[in-house]
């Protein structure tokens, strides 16, 4: 291919993901409808590309903006003196740092836990997988969905690393108890990590405008790392995140270094090695574009749309909001007129994407949305689209799973879901195509429906088998030199 057609395919492809921009998709990309913003974010991306972040004495461009953000960082989150922190690839290298870390700093614990909301990023059960600390999970207060403090108190014992708030928690936008949660933390002798990856950027500028959050930055006693994106509200290009201790001291379990080889020695700050330049810089250029007065305006902007918004939902029927939300987040459920699945089908066909969270425990399904700066002009049409999605899901009614659907993954074993029962599977959905391969339908409400059934094990099962069905190589046709050559002799 040419550059051009290169160029051309790419657009091609792109014209089937979802809007990054435009403030109509509410989950996965913050727009903060800057455009020049989004130039100088741009720029930098391409001027740093191929600078790597490994080594900061090759590149001490890349130590200076990260100590910046860093810098940056800190004082929105109320930071003492002597902090550390680090950038890194979003919020579930964070977290998993946050959680290697607190391992590594008490290697007299053979077998660490960390204690966990049940509303805890699943990003932390990641971490657990990976780093083999055993998830506590405690269960929320069912009518706030905050953590449960005498709970997780009563969860923390001799073996406890790490205790876990949310600031707020992604599926209903509020946040924890951070002040009894963090004391009880410090009481064990445990770590506290506030996972404010979504809330860190824009809670800090909520709450000078006025709006009442409990209190969740280094300013409670026993916090000892926050993590917050970058590329969440603070509007910059995937992927930058940052991780922040209390102390130097805290953040050098996070480290690594090996000299036992005969090439360079190996020194790394977080997970990864090689580090493209390119999204540090992007985000340097856009926090620094944008400034502290312009986030302040934003956040303010965002506060509107949502009190526009919760106010406009309240005048429906048929769905409500679950917790009232401390943040820029709101989760919605539906009565049993219908379901929130078929409301999710029905806003795409609008335009809108609006994310559905299955039931968990004793939790609802909800609609999971997500408010940035460019989505808050917009919320009377968001409110119209709604309305009109709500009426049609409530005509089409909720969505029944076919009993022998049902009985069929509810006799499905999670540990021995094979190739073939996982076939068969898909051949009673009507997932399969005629090639064998997964053939998703447009309107996806039947499968989340199904999902929605499934205990967690199965359905943790089940999308791996998806995700591993959708990922498969695309059959290419010799290229170059060597497909056109003549056979020998």
């Amino acid at each position: 291919m040419t550059p051009d057609e290169v160029l051309d395919r790419l657009h091609e492809l792109q014209s089937a993901d979802l809007p990054t921009h435009g403030g109509r998709t509410l989950a996965y990309v913050y727009d903060s409808g800057i455009a020049e913003a989004d130039e100088v974010g741009r720029r930098a991306l391409e001027l740093f590309a191929s600078s790597n972040a490994l080594d900061p004495t090759a590149f001490p461009s890349l130590l200076q903006m990260e100590n910046d953000l860093v810098g940056f960082a800190g004082g929105l989150l109320d930071a003492p003196d002597g902090f550390a922190g680090s950038v890194t690839s979003g919020g579930t290298e964070s977290i998993l740092l946050a959680v290697q870390a607190a391992r590594d700093s008490r290697p007299d614990v053979e077998r660490p836990r960390m204690v966990l909301p049940s509303t805890a990023h699943a990003a932390f059960q990641k971490a657990a997988h990976y780093f083999r600390v055993e998830p506590v999970v405690v269960d929320v207060d069912p009518r706030t969905f905050r953590a449960d403090p005498a709970a997780m108190a009563a969860a923390v014992d001799e073996r406890t690393v790490l205790v876990v708030a949310s600031a707020p928690s992604y599926a209903h936008g509020v946040v924890d108890p951070v002040t009894e949660v963090a004391a009880a933390a410090a009481a064990a002798g445990a770590r506290c990590h506030v996972d404010a990856c979504i809330g860190g950027w824009v809670l800090p500028y909520l709450q000078r405008s006025g709006a009442e959050v409990p209190a969740w930055t280094f300013a409670v006693d026993g916090v000892t790392s926050i993590s917050v994106d970058l590329h969440k509200y603070a509007y910059t290009p995937k992927g930058v995140s940052l991780l922040l201790h209390r102390t130097a001291e805290l953040r050098r379990p996070q480290f690594f270094a090996c000299a036992d080889w005969p090439g360079y020695t190996m020194l790394n700050s977080t997970t990864q090695s090689t580090k493209s330049g390119g999204p540090l810089a992007a985000a340097w250029a856009v926090v620094n574009a944008i400034g502290d007065d312009g986030y302040e305006r934003l956040a303010g902007e965002v506060a509107d749309g949502l009190r526009e918004l919760v106010a406009g939902v309240a005048e429906q029927a048929h769905v409500a909001p679950v917790a009232v939300p401390d943040s820029t987040l709101l989760a919605l459920a539906a009565d049993d007129t219908c379901d929130v699945f078929t409301i999710s089908d029905e806003m795409l066909s609008r335009g809108w994407f609006v994310q559905p969270q299955m039931a968990f425990r004793d939790l609802p399904p909800t609609l999971h949305l997500t408010l940035s700066a460019a989505t808050a002009p917009l919320v009377p049409e968001f409110l119209v689209a709604l309305e009109e999605a709500v009426t049609a899901a409530v005509e089409a009614g909720p969505v029944r799973v076919a009993p022998e659907l049902a009985q069929a993954a509810a006799s499905l074993d999670p540990a021995t879901l094979d190739e073939a029962a996982f076939a068969g599977l898909l051949q009673l959905a009507g997932l399969a195509g005629d090639d064998g391969r997964l053939a998703l339908p447009e309107r996806l409400a039947p499968v989340n429906a199904l999902l929605n059934l499934a205990p967690p094990a199965l359905r943790e099962a089940l999308l791996v088998a998806v995700l591993d069905r959708l990922s498969r190589p695309t059959p290419q046709e010799p290229q170059g030199p060597t497909a056109q050559a003549p056979p020998a002799g």
